[in-house]
């Protein structure tokens, strides 16, 4: 078996964390990684003992919801609640982050942003990233590799595929059920 690279690892371990959201528009999740170790992680949803969106709606202020800390911003409270250093760490993130988040992850130290999905990506926060050194990649996660049996479910896809083919099944159906295979496996069967 291969191993998933550090990338997908961290980045899997993001999305995961993103599923603790309490958000109802977006949820984010983030993983501060220092020299291949987890030493935190977030996920966007309300101060501890606090109202949570899922439960009373988000509370918007000029169309953004202030009810909720960020998971960046979640992640590097945490490290400063344990004592924990940022300095020279890269943090893992499901969506590219915001203009606030994007000051504290430079003020934190950390120097390498990797981020799954564009969001509203600010060109300014881009120049503050440029300016402070910070790296920025993304890295979309394969979610192929989270499952341990992509492989067979391909192989057999293919060969119904196949089977239908021999059937008789039209191009137009044939082509349509390659597509959609195409779009649930995120890859060319």
């Amino acid at each position: 078996m291969e191993r998933i690279s550090w990338n997908q690892y961290f980045m899997a371990q993001s999305h995961l964390l993103s599923l603790r959201s309490t958000c109802t528009r977006l949820m984010v999740g983030a993983t501060i990684v220092r020299e291949k170790r987890i030493i935190a992680g977030g996920y966007n949803g309300s101060i501890s003992g606090g109202s949570h969106c899922s439960e009373e709606g988000c509370f918007l202020v000029d169309n953004h919801c202030v009810r909720t800390i960020h998971a960046e911003i979640n992640a590097i409270i945490q490290c400063a609640k344990f004592g924990v250093s940022t300095e020279d760490s890269e943090i893992y993130v499901t969506h590219f982050p915001c203009l606030n988040c994007c000051k504290a992850i430079i003020q934190a130290g950390i120097r390498k942003i990797n981020y799954s999905a564009d969001y509203k990506n600010h060109p300014f926060a881009e120049k503050l990233f440029s300016e402070a050194g910070v790296e920025v990649e993304q890295v979309e996660l394969e979610e192929m590799i989270l499952d341990t049996n992509n492989k067979e479910k391909l192989a057999f896809t293919a060969e119904l595929l196949g089977k239908l083919e021999e059937k008789g099944l039209s191009d137009t159906e044939l082509q349509e059920m390659r597509s959609k295979a195409n779009t649930l496996y995120l890859q060319s069967l």
